[in-house]
């Protein structure tokens, strides 16, 4: 995974909030499908469930108008092969453990290898569908298509929600109306950023009203929280849904402004500057760990061994991304390798020094 040469230390920070939340709704839920119980997991990834995916697709469209107007075999390479290299591999490596080895079923392995062409597999889902993402506003670009006519289709097809027996269709009309706000809305975005960075605080104040409206709406009544899921109160209504999950991206957000001022937090800019590193291989421990504390008995309450889980899940891709570096072997692992690059080039290797929101705005 080359690094962008756009690279901004908030953008990054923003990234290692939202791929923090993903995993931790994997173990929560992943735990609490296992133990028929519910830890107090459950109740931080509750209050994140309207942004908790929107947050990431929204980051993604805001870098878009750097590329959508490039060549069309340049701009497939970045937003499209990009992605679906690290799709197939992963899907590959996944599928070959779990039905392959584990499960020891050939035929079933060969059937799900089959099927991850057409319909997302697992959490690979994500990466999947900014290859499709990315295709889309492509050609809409292309066409000419204005954003006063997208915007509100793509908000009726994730309020309307429907459930086809396509797993790309149904997620494309859940998530792609995130990327192409983000696509949207990114000069908006960083000038909040980088007003909000330099008085932080009118950013935790601001922070703190979100979260106290974000949180009375996803507990209000009629909230149930489940092992694995969550209904919730009035944020359920489709419309305000939509509001919430707008507001919640754009609150990570100044929240990365905030924290990537801070030193302590270099590790969590680094954690969203690599989340792809963590986003291709956290299932993998985290079963593995879940499995082996469960049999064991030591660690057996759904909230603690939640966040054991979350840790390990983590630490675990960060730890095995190191090795390959030491060893100097595995790298495609992570990184796309220049034969898989369909312009005739590799990916450019980022400059130390981070773009300032100024510029960046400058160049979409």
């Amino acid at each position: 995974m080359n690094s962008s040469p756009m690279r901004m230390p908030w953008v990054d920070t923003a990234k290692g909030l939202s791929i923090i939340l993903v995993v931790m709704m994997y173990s929560a839920y992943n735990t609490g499908e296992y133990t028929g119980g519910v830890g107090f997991l459950h109740y931080a990834i509750g209050f994140a469930t309207p942004f908790r995916m929107p947050e990431f697709f929204l980051i993604s469209g805001l870098f878009l108008s750097q590329v959508i107007d490039r060549p069309w075999r340049r701009y497939i390479d970045r937003r499209v092969v990009h992605y679906l290299y690290f799709y197939v591999l992963w899907a590959i490596i996944s599928i070959g453990l779990k039905i392959g080895i584990f499960s020891r079923d050939p035929a079933g392995m060969l059937h799900d290898l089959a099927m991850a062409v057409v319909q997302p597999y697992g959490v690979l889902w994500f990466i999947y569908m900014l290859a499709v993402f990315g295709l889309v506003a492509k050609l809409l670009r292309q066409f000419a298509v204005p954003a006063w006519i997208v915007i509100p289709i793509a908000a009726g097809l994730q309020m309307w929600a429907p459930h086809p027996d396509s797993y790309a269709v149904e997620q494309f009309a859940a998530y792609f109306v995130y990327f192409y706000v983000g696509f949207v809305m990114a000069p908006l975005v960083f000038r909040l950023v980088e007003w909000t960075q330099p008085r932080p605080a009118v950013a935790v104040a601001g922070l703190v009203l979100w979260a106290v409206v974000n949180g009375l709406l996803v507990y209000s009544p009629g909230y149930a929280m489940q092992p694995v899921g969550m209904q919730m109160g009035l944020a359920a209504w489709p419309p305000l849904h939509l509001v919430l999950a707008v507001a919640g991206a754009v609150a990570l957000c100044v929240l990365g402004g905030v924290l990537s001022k801070f030193p302590a937090m270099e590790w969590l800019r680094w954690l969203g500057e690599h989340s792809l590193v963590v986003y291709v291989a956290f299932t993998i421990p985290m079963s593995l760990f879940r499995g082996a504390a469960l049999a064991s008995g030591l660690l057996t309450d759904t909230g603690m061994l939640s966040l054991a889980v979350l840790l390990v899940s983590i630490v675990s891709p960060v730890v095995l991304y190191f090795i390959v570096q030491r060893i100097g072997f595995g790298m495609f692992l992570f990184e796309r390798p220049a034969w898989a690059h369909i312009d005739g080039s590799a990916a450019i290797a980022a400059p130390k020094k981070p773009l300032s929101a100024a510029a960046q705005s400058s160049r979409t």
